[in-house]
């Protein structure tokens, strides 16, 4: 039996350019466990973004079906789609997204209002918040923050919901690599903690091997990647 948290299969997506259609997911099989982080690599344009918004039901393939918990999300109603996406998925996005016109906690606290989770949102927030190592940076605003630090906050604001898996698109893309570092690390630390899933899209090979499996996704379908791929690929890549 497939005790997956996650389990795609035969997705396909394709675009519109021009005249013509350009296929950028053929036919991806993939499976993710409960607590498992797995790093997905591939060249800039291979549709590694495409493939995660669509894991975390952001968009719909064209083909293909997309099982959570063994529930097919593409099959569920609007509005049950919309719980899977804020309640069983968190993101953490390359450039933050962080509401300019709130402070970290207020940003951390969001999702639980929107969700209407029941207790102290601030609460949860600021202790979360601190666990990060933020408490002295609650009530300042993303611009006011280094970069490092907005994306521990968007770290924060990703998993406050206590989701099932993480989807994290290029999450330290835009940090220096010692920063970098410590922002995977400390997802991975809480990753531990609240026993999530991980699907990680890096071209960063330290982040990478920090992961349980790396898949390589190529010709619009992802393969686990041996040893010997990975020195060959990250040879030929910024790290």
């Amino acid at each position: 039996m497939n005790d997956s948290v996650l389990s795609a299969r035969a997705i396909a997506k394709s675009y519109a350019s021009g005249f013509r259609r350009l296929q950028v997911l053929v036919a991806v099989d993939l499976d993710v466990q409960p607590r498992e982080a797995v790093a997905v690599v591939g060249e800039s344009g291979v549709g590694k973004s495409t493939l995660l918004h669509i894991l975390g039901g952001l968009d719909r393939p064209d083909a293909g079906q997309l099982l959570f918990r063994g529930r097919d999300v593409f099959g569920l109603e609007e509005q049950r789609r919309s719980e899977y996406r804020n309640r069983s998925v968190g993101f953490v996005f390359q450039f933050h997204h962080l509401l300019p016109e709130l402070t970290a906690v207020e940003n951390v606290e969001m999702p639980l209002r929107i969700g209407r989770f029941p207790g102290d949102s601030r609460l949860a927030a600021v202790r979360l918040l601190t666990r990060l190592g933020l408490e002295d940076r609650l009530t300042h605003r993303p611009a006011t923050l280094s970069g490092g630090e907005q994306q521990r906050v968007a770290i924060a604001r990703s998993v406050i919901c206590g989701p099932a898996m993480v989807l994290a698109d290029e999450p330290t893309g835009n940090l220096d690599p010692a920063t970098g570092t410590v922002v995977f690390s400390l997802l991975r630390e809480l990753q531990k903690e609240s026993d999530f899933a991980l699907v990680v899209a890096t071209h960063s090979e330290r982040i990478a091997r920090g992961c349980d499996r790396i898949l390589r996704l190529e010709d619009g379908r992802v393969r686990v990647v041996e040893e010997a791929e990975a020195r060959d690929f990250f040879g030929g890549v910024a790290r």
